[in-house]
């Protein structure tokens, strides 16, 4: 955030700055949204499928003690 005042600035140097702040602030910008929306849910579609996954075999093994 304290990049986010050379973003709109006119002085001496500010379009320089310009180039170097705007990568900088879009990228912890796209940062926080991959770890706070992003990232959880694709945790959570890997946990749900490693916990959905044991069941299955189960079924498999019992089957096969059946016959």
């Amino acid at each position: 955030l304290g990049l986010a005042p050379i973003m709109w600035s006119h002085g001496t140097g500010s379009e320089i700055m310009k180039r170097i702040a705007a990568p900088m602030v879009a990228g912890v910008t796209t940062s926080a949204i991959m770890e706070l929306l992003v990232y959880p849910v694709i945790w959570y579609v890997w946990k749900s499928r490693d916990l959905a996954q044991p069941a299955v075999q189960h079924n498999e093994f019992s089957q096969q003690l059946d016959k």
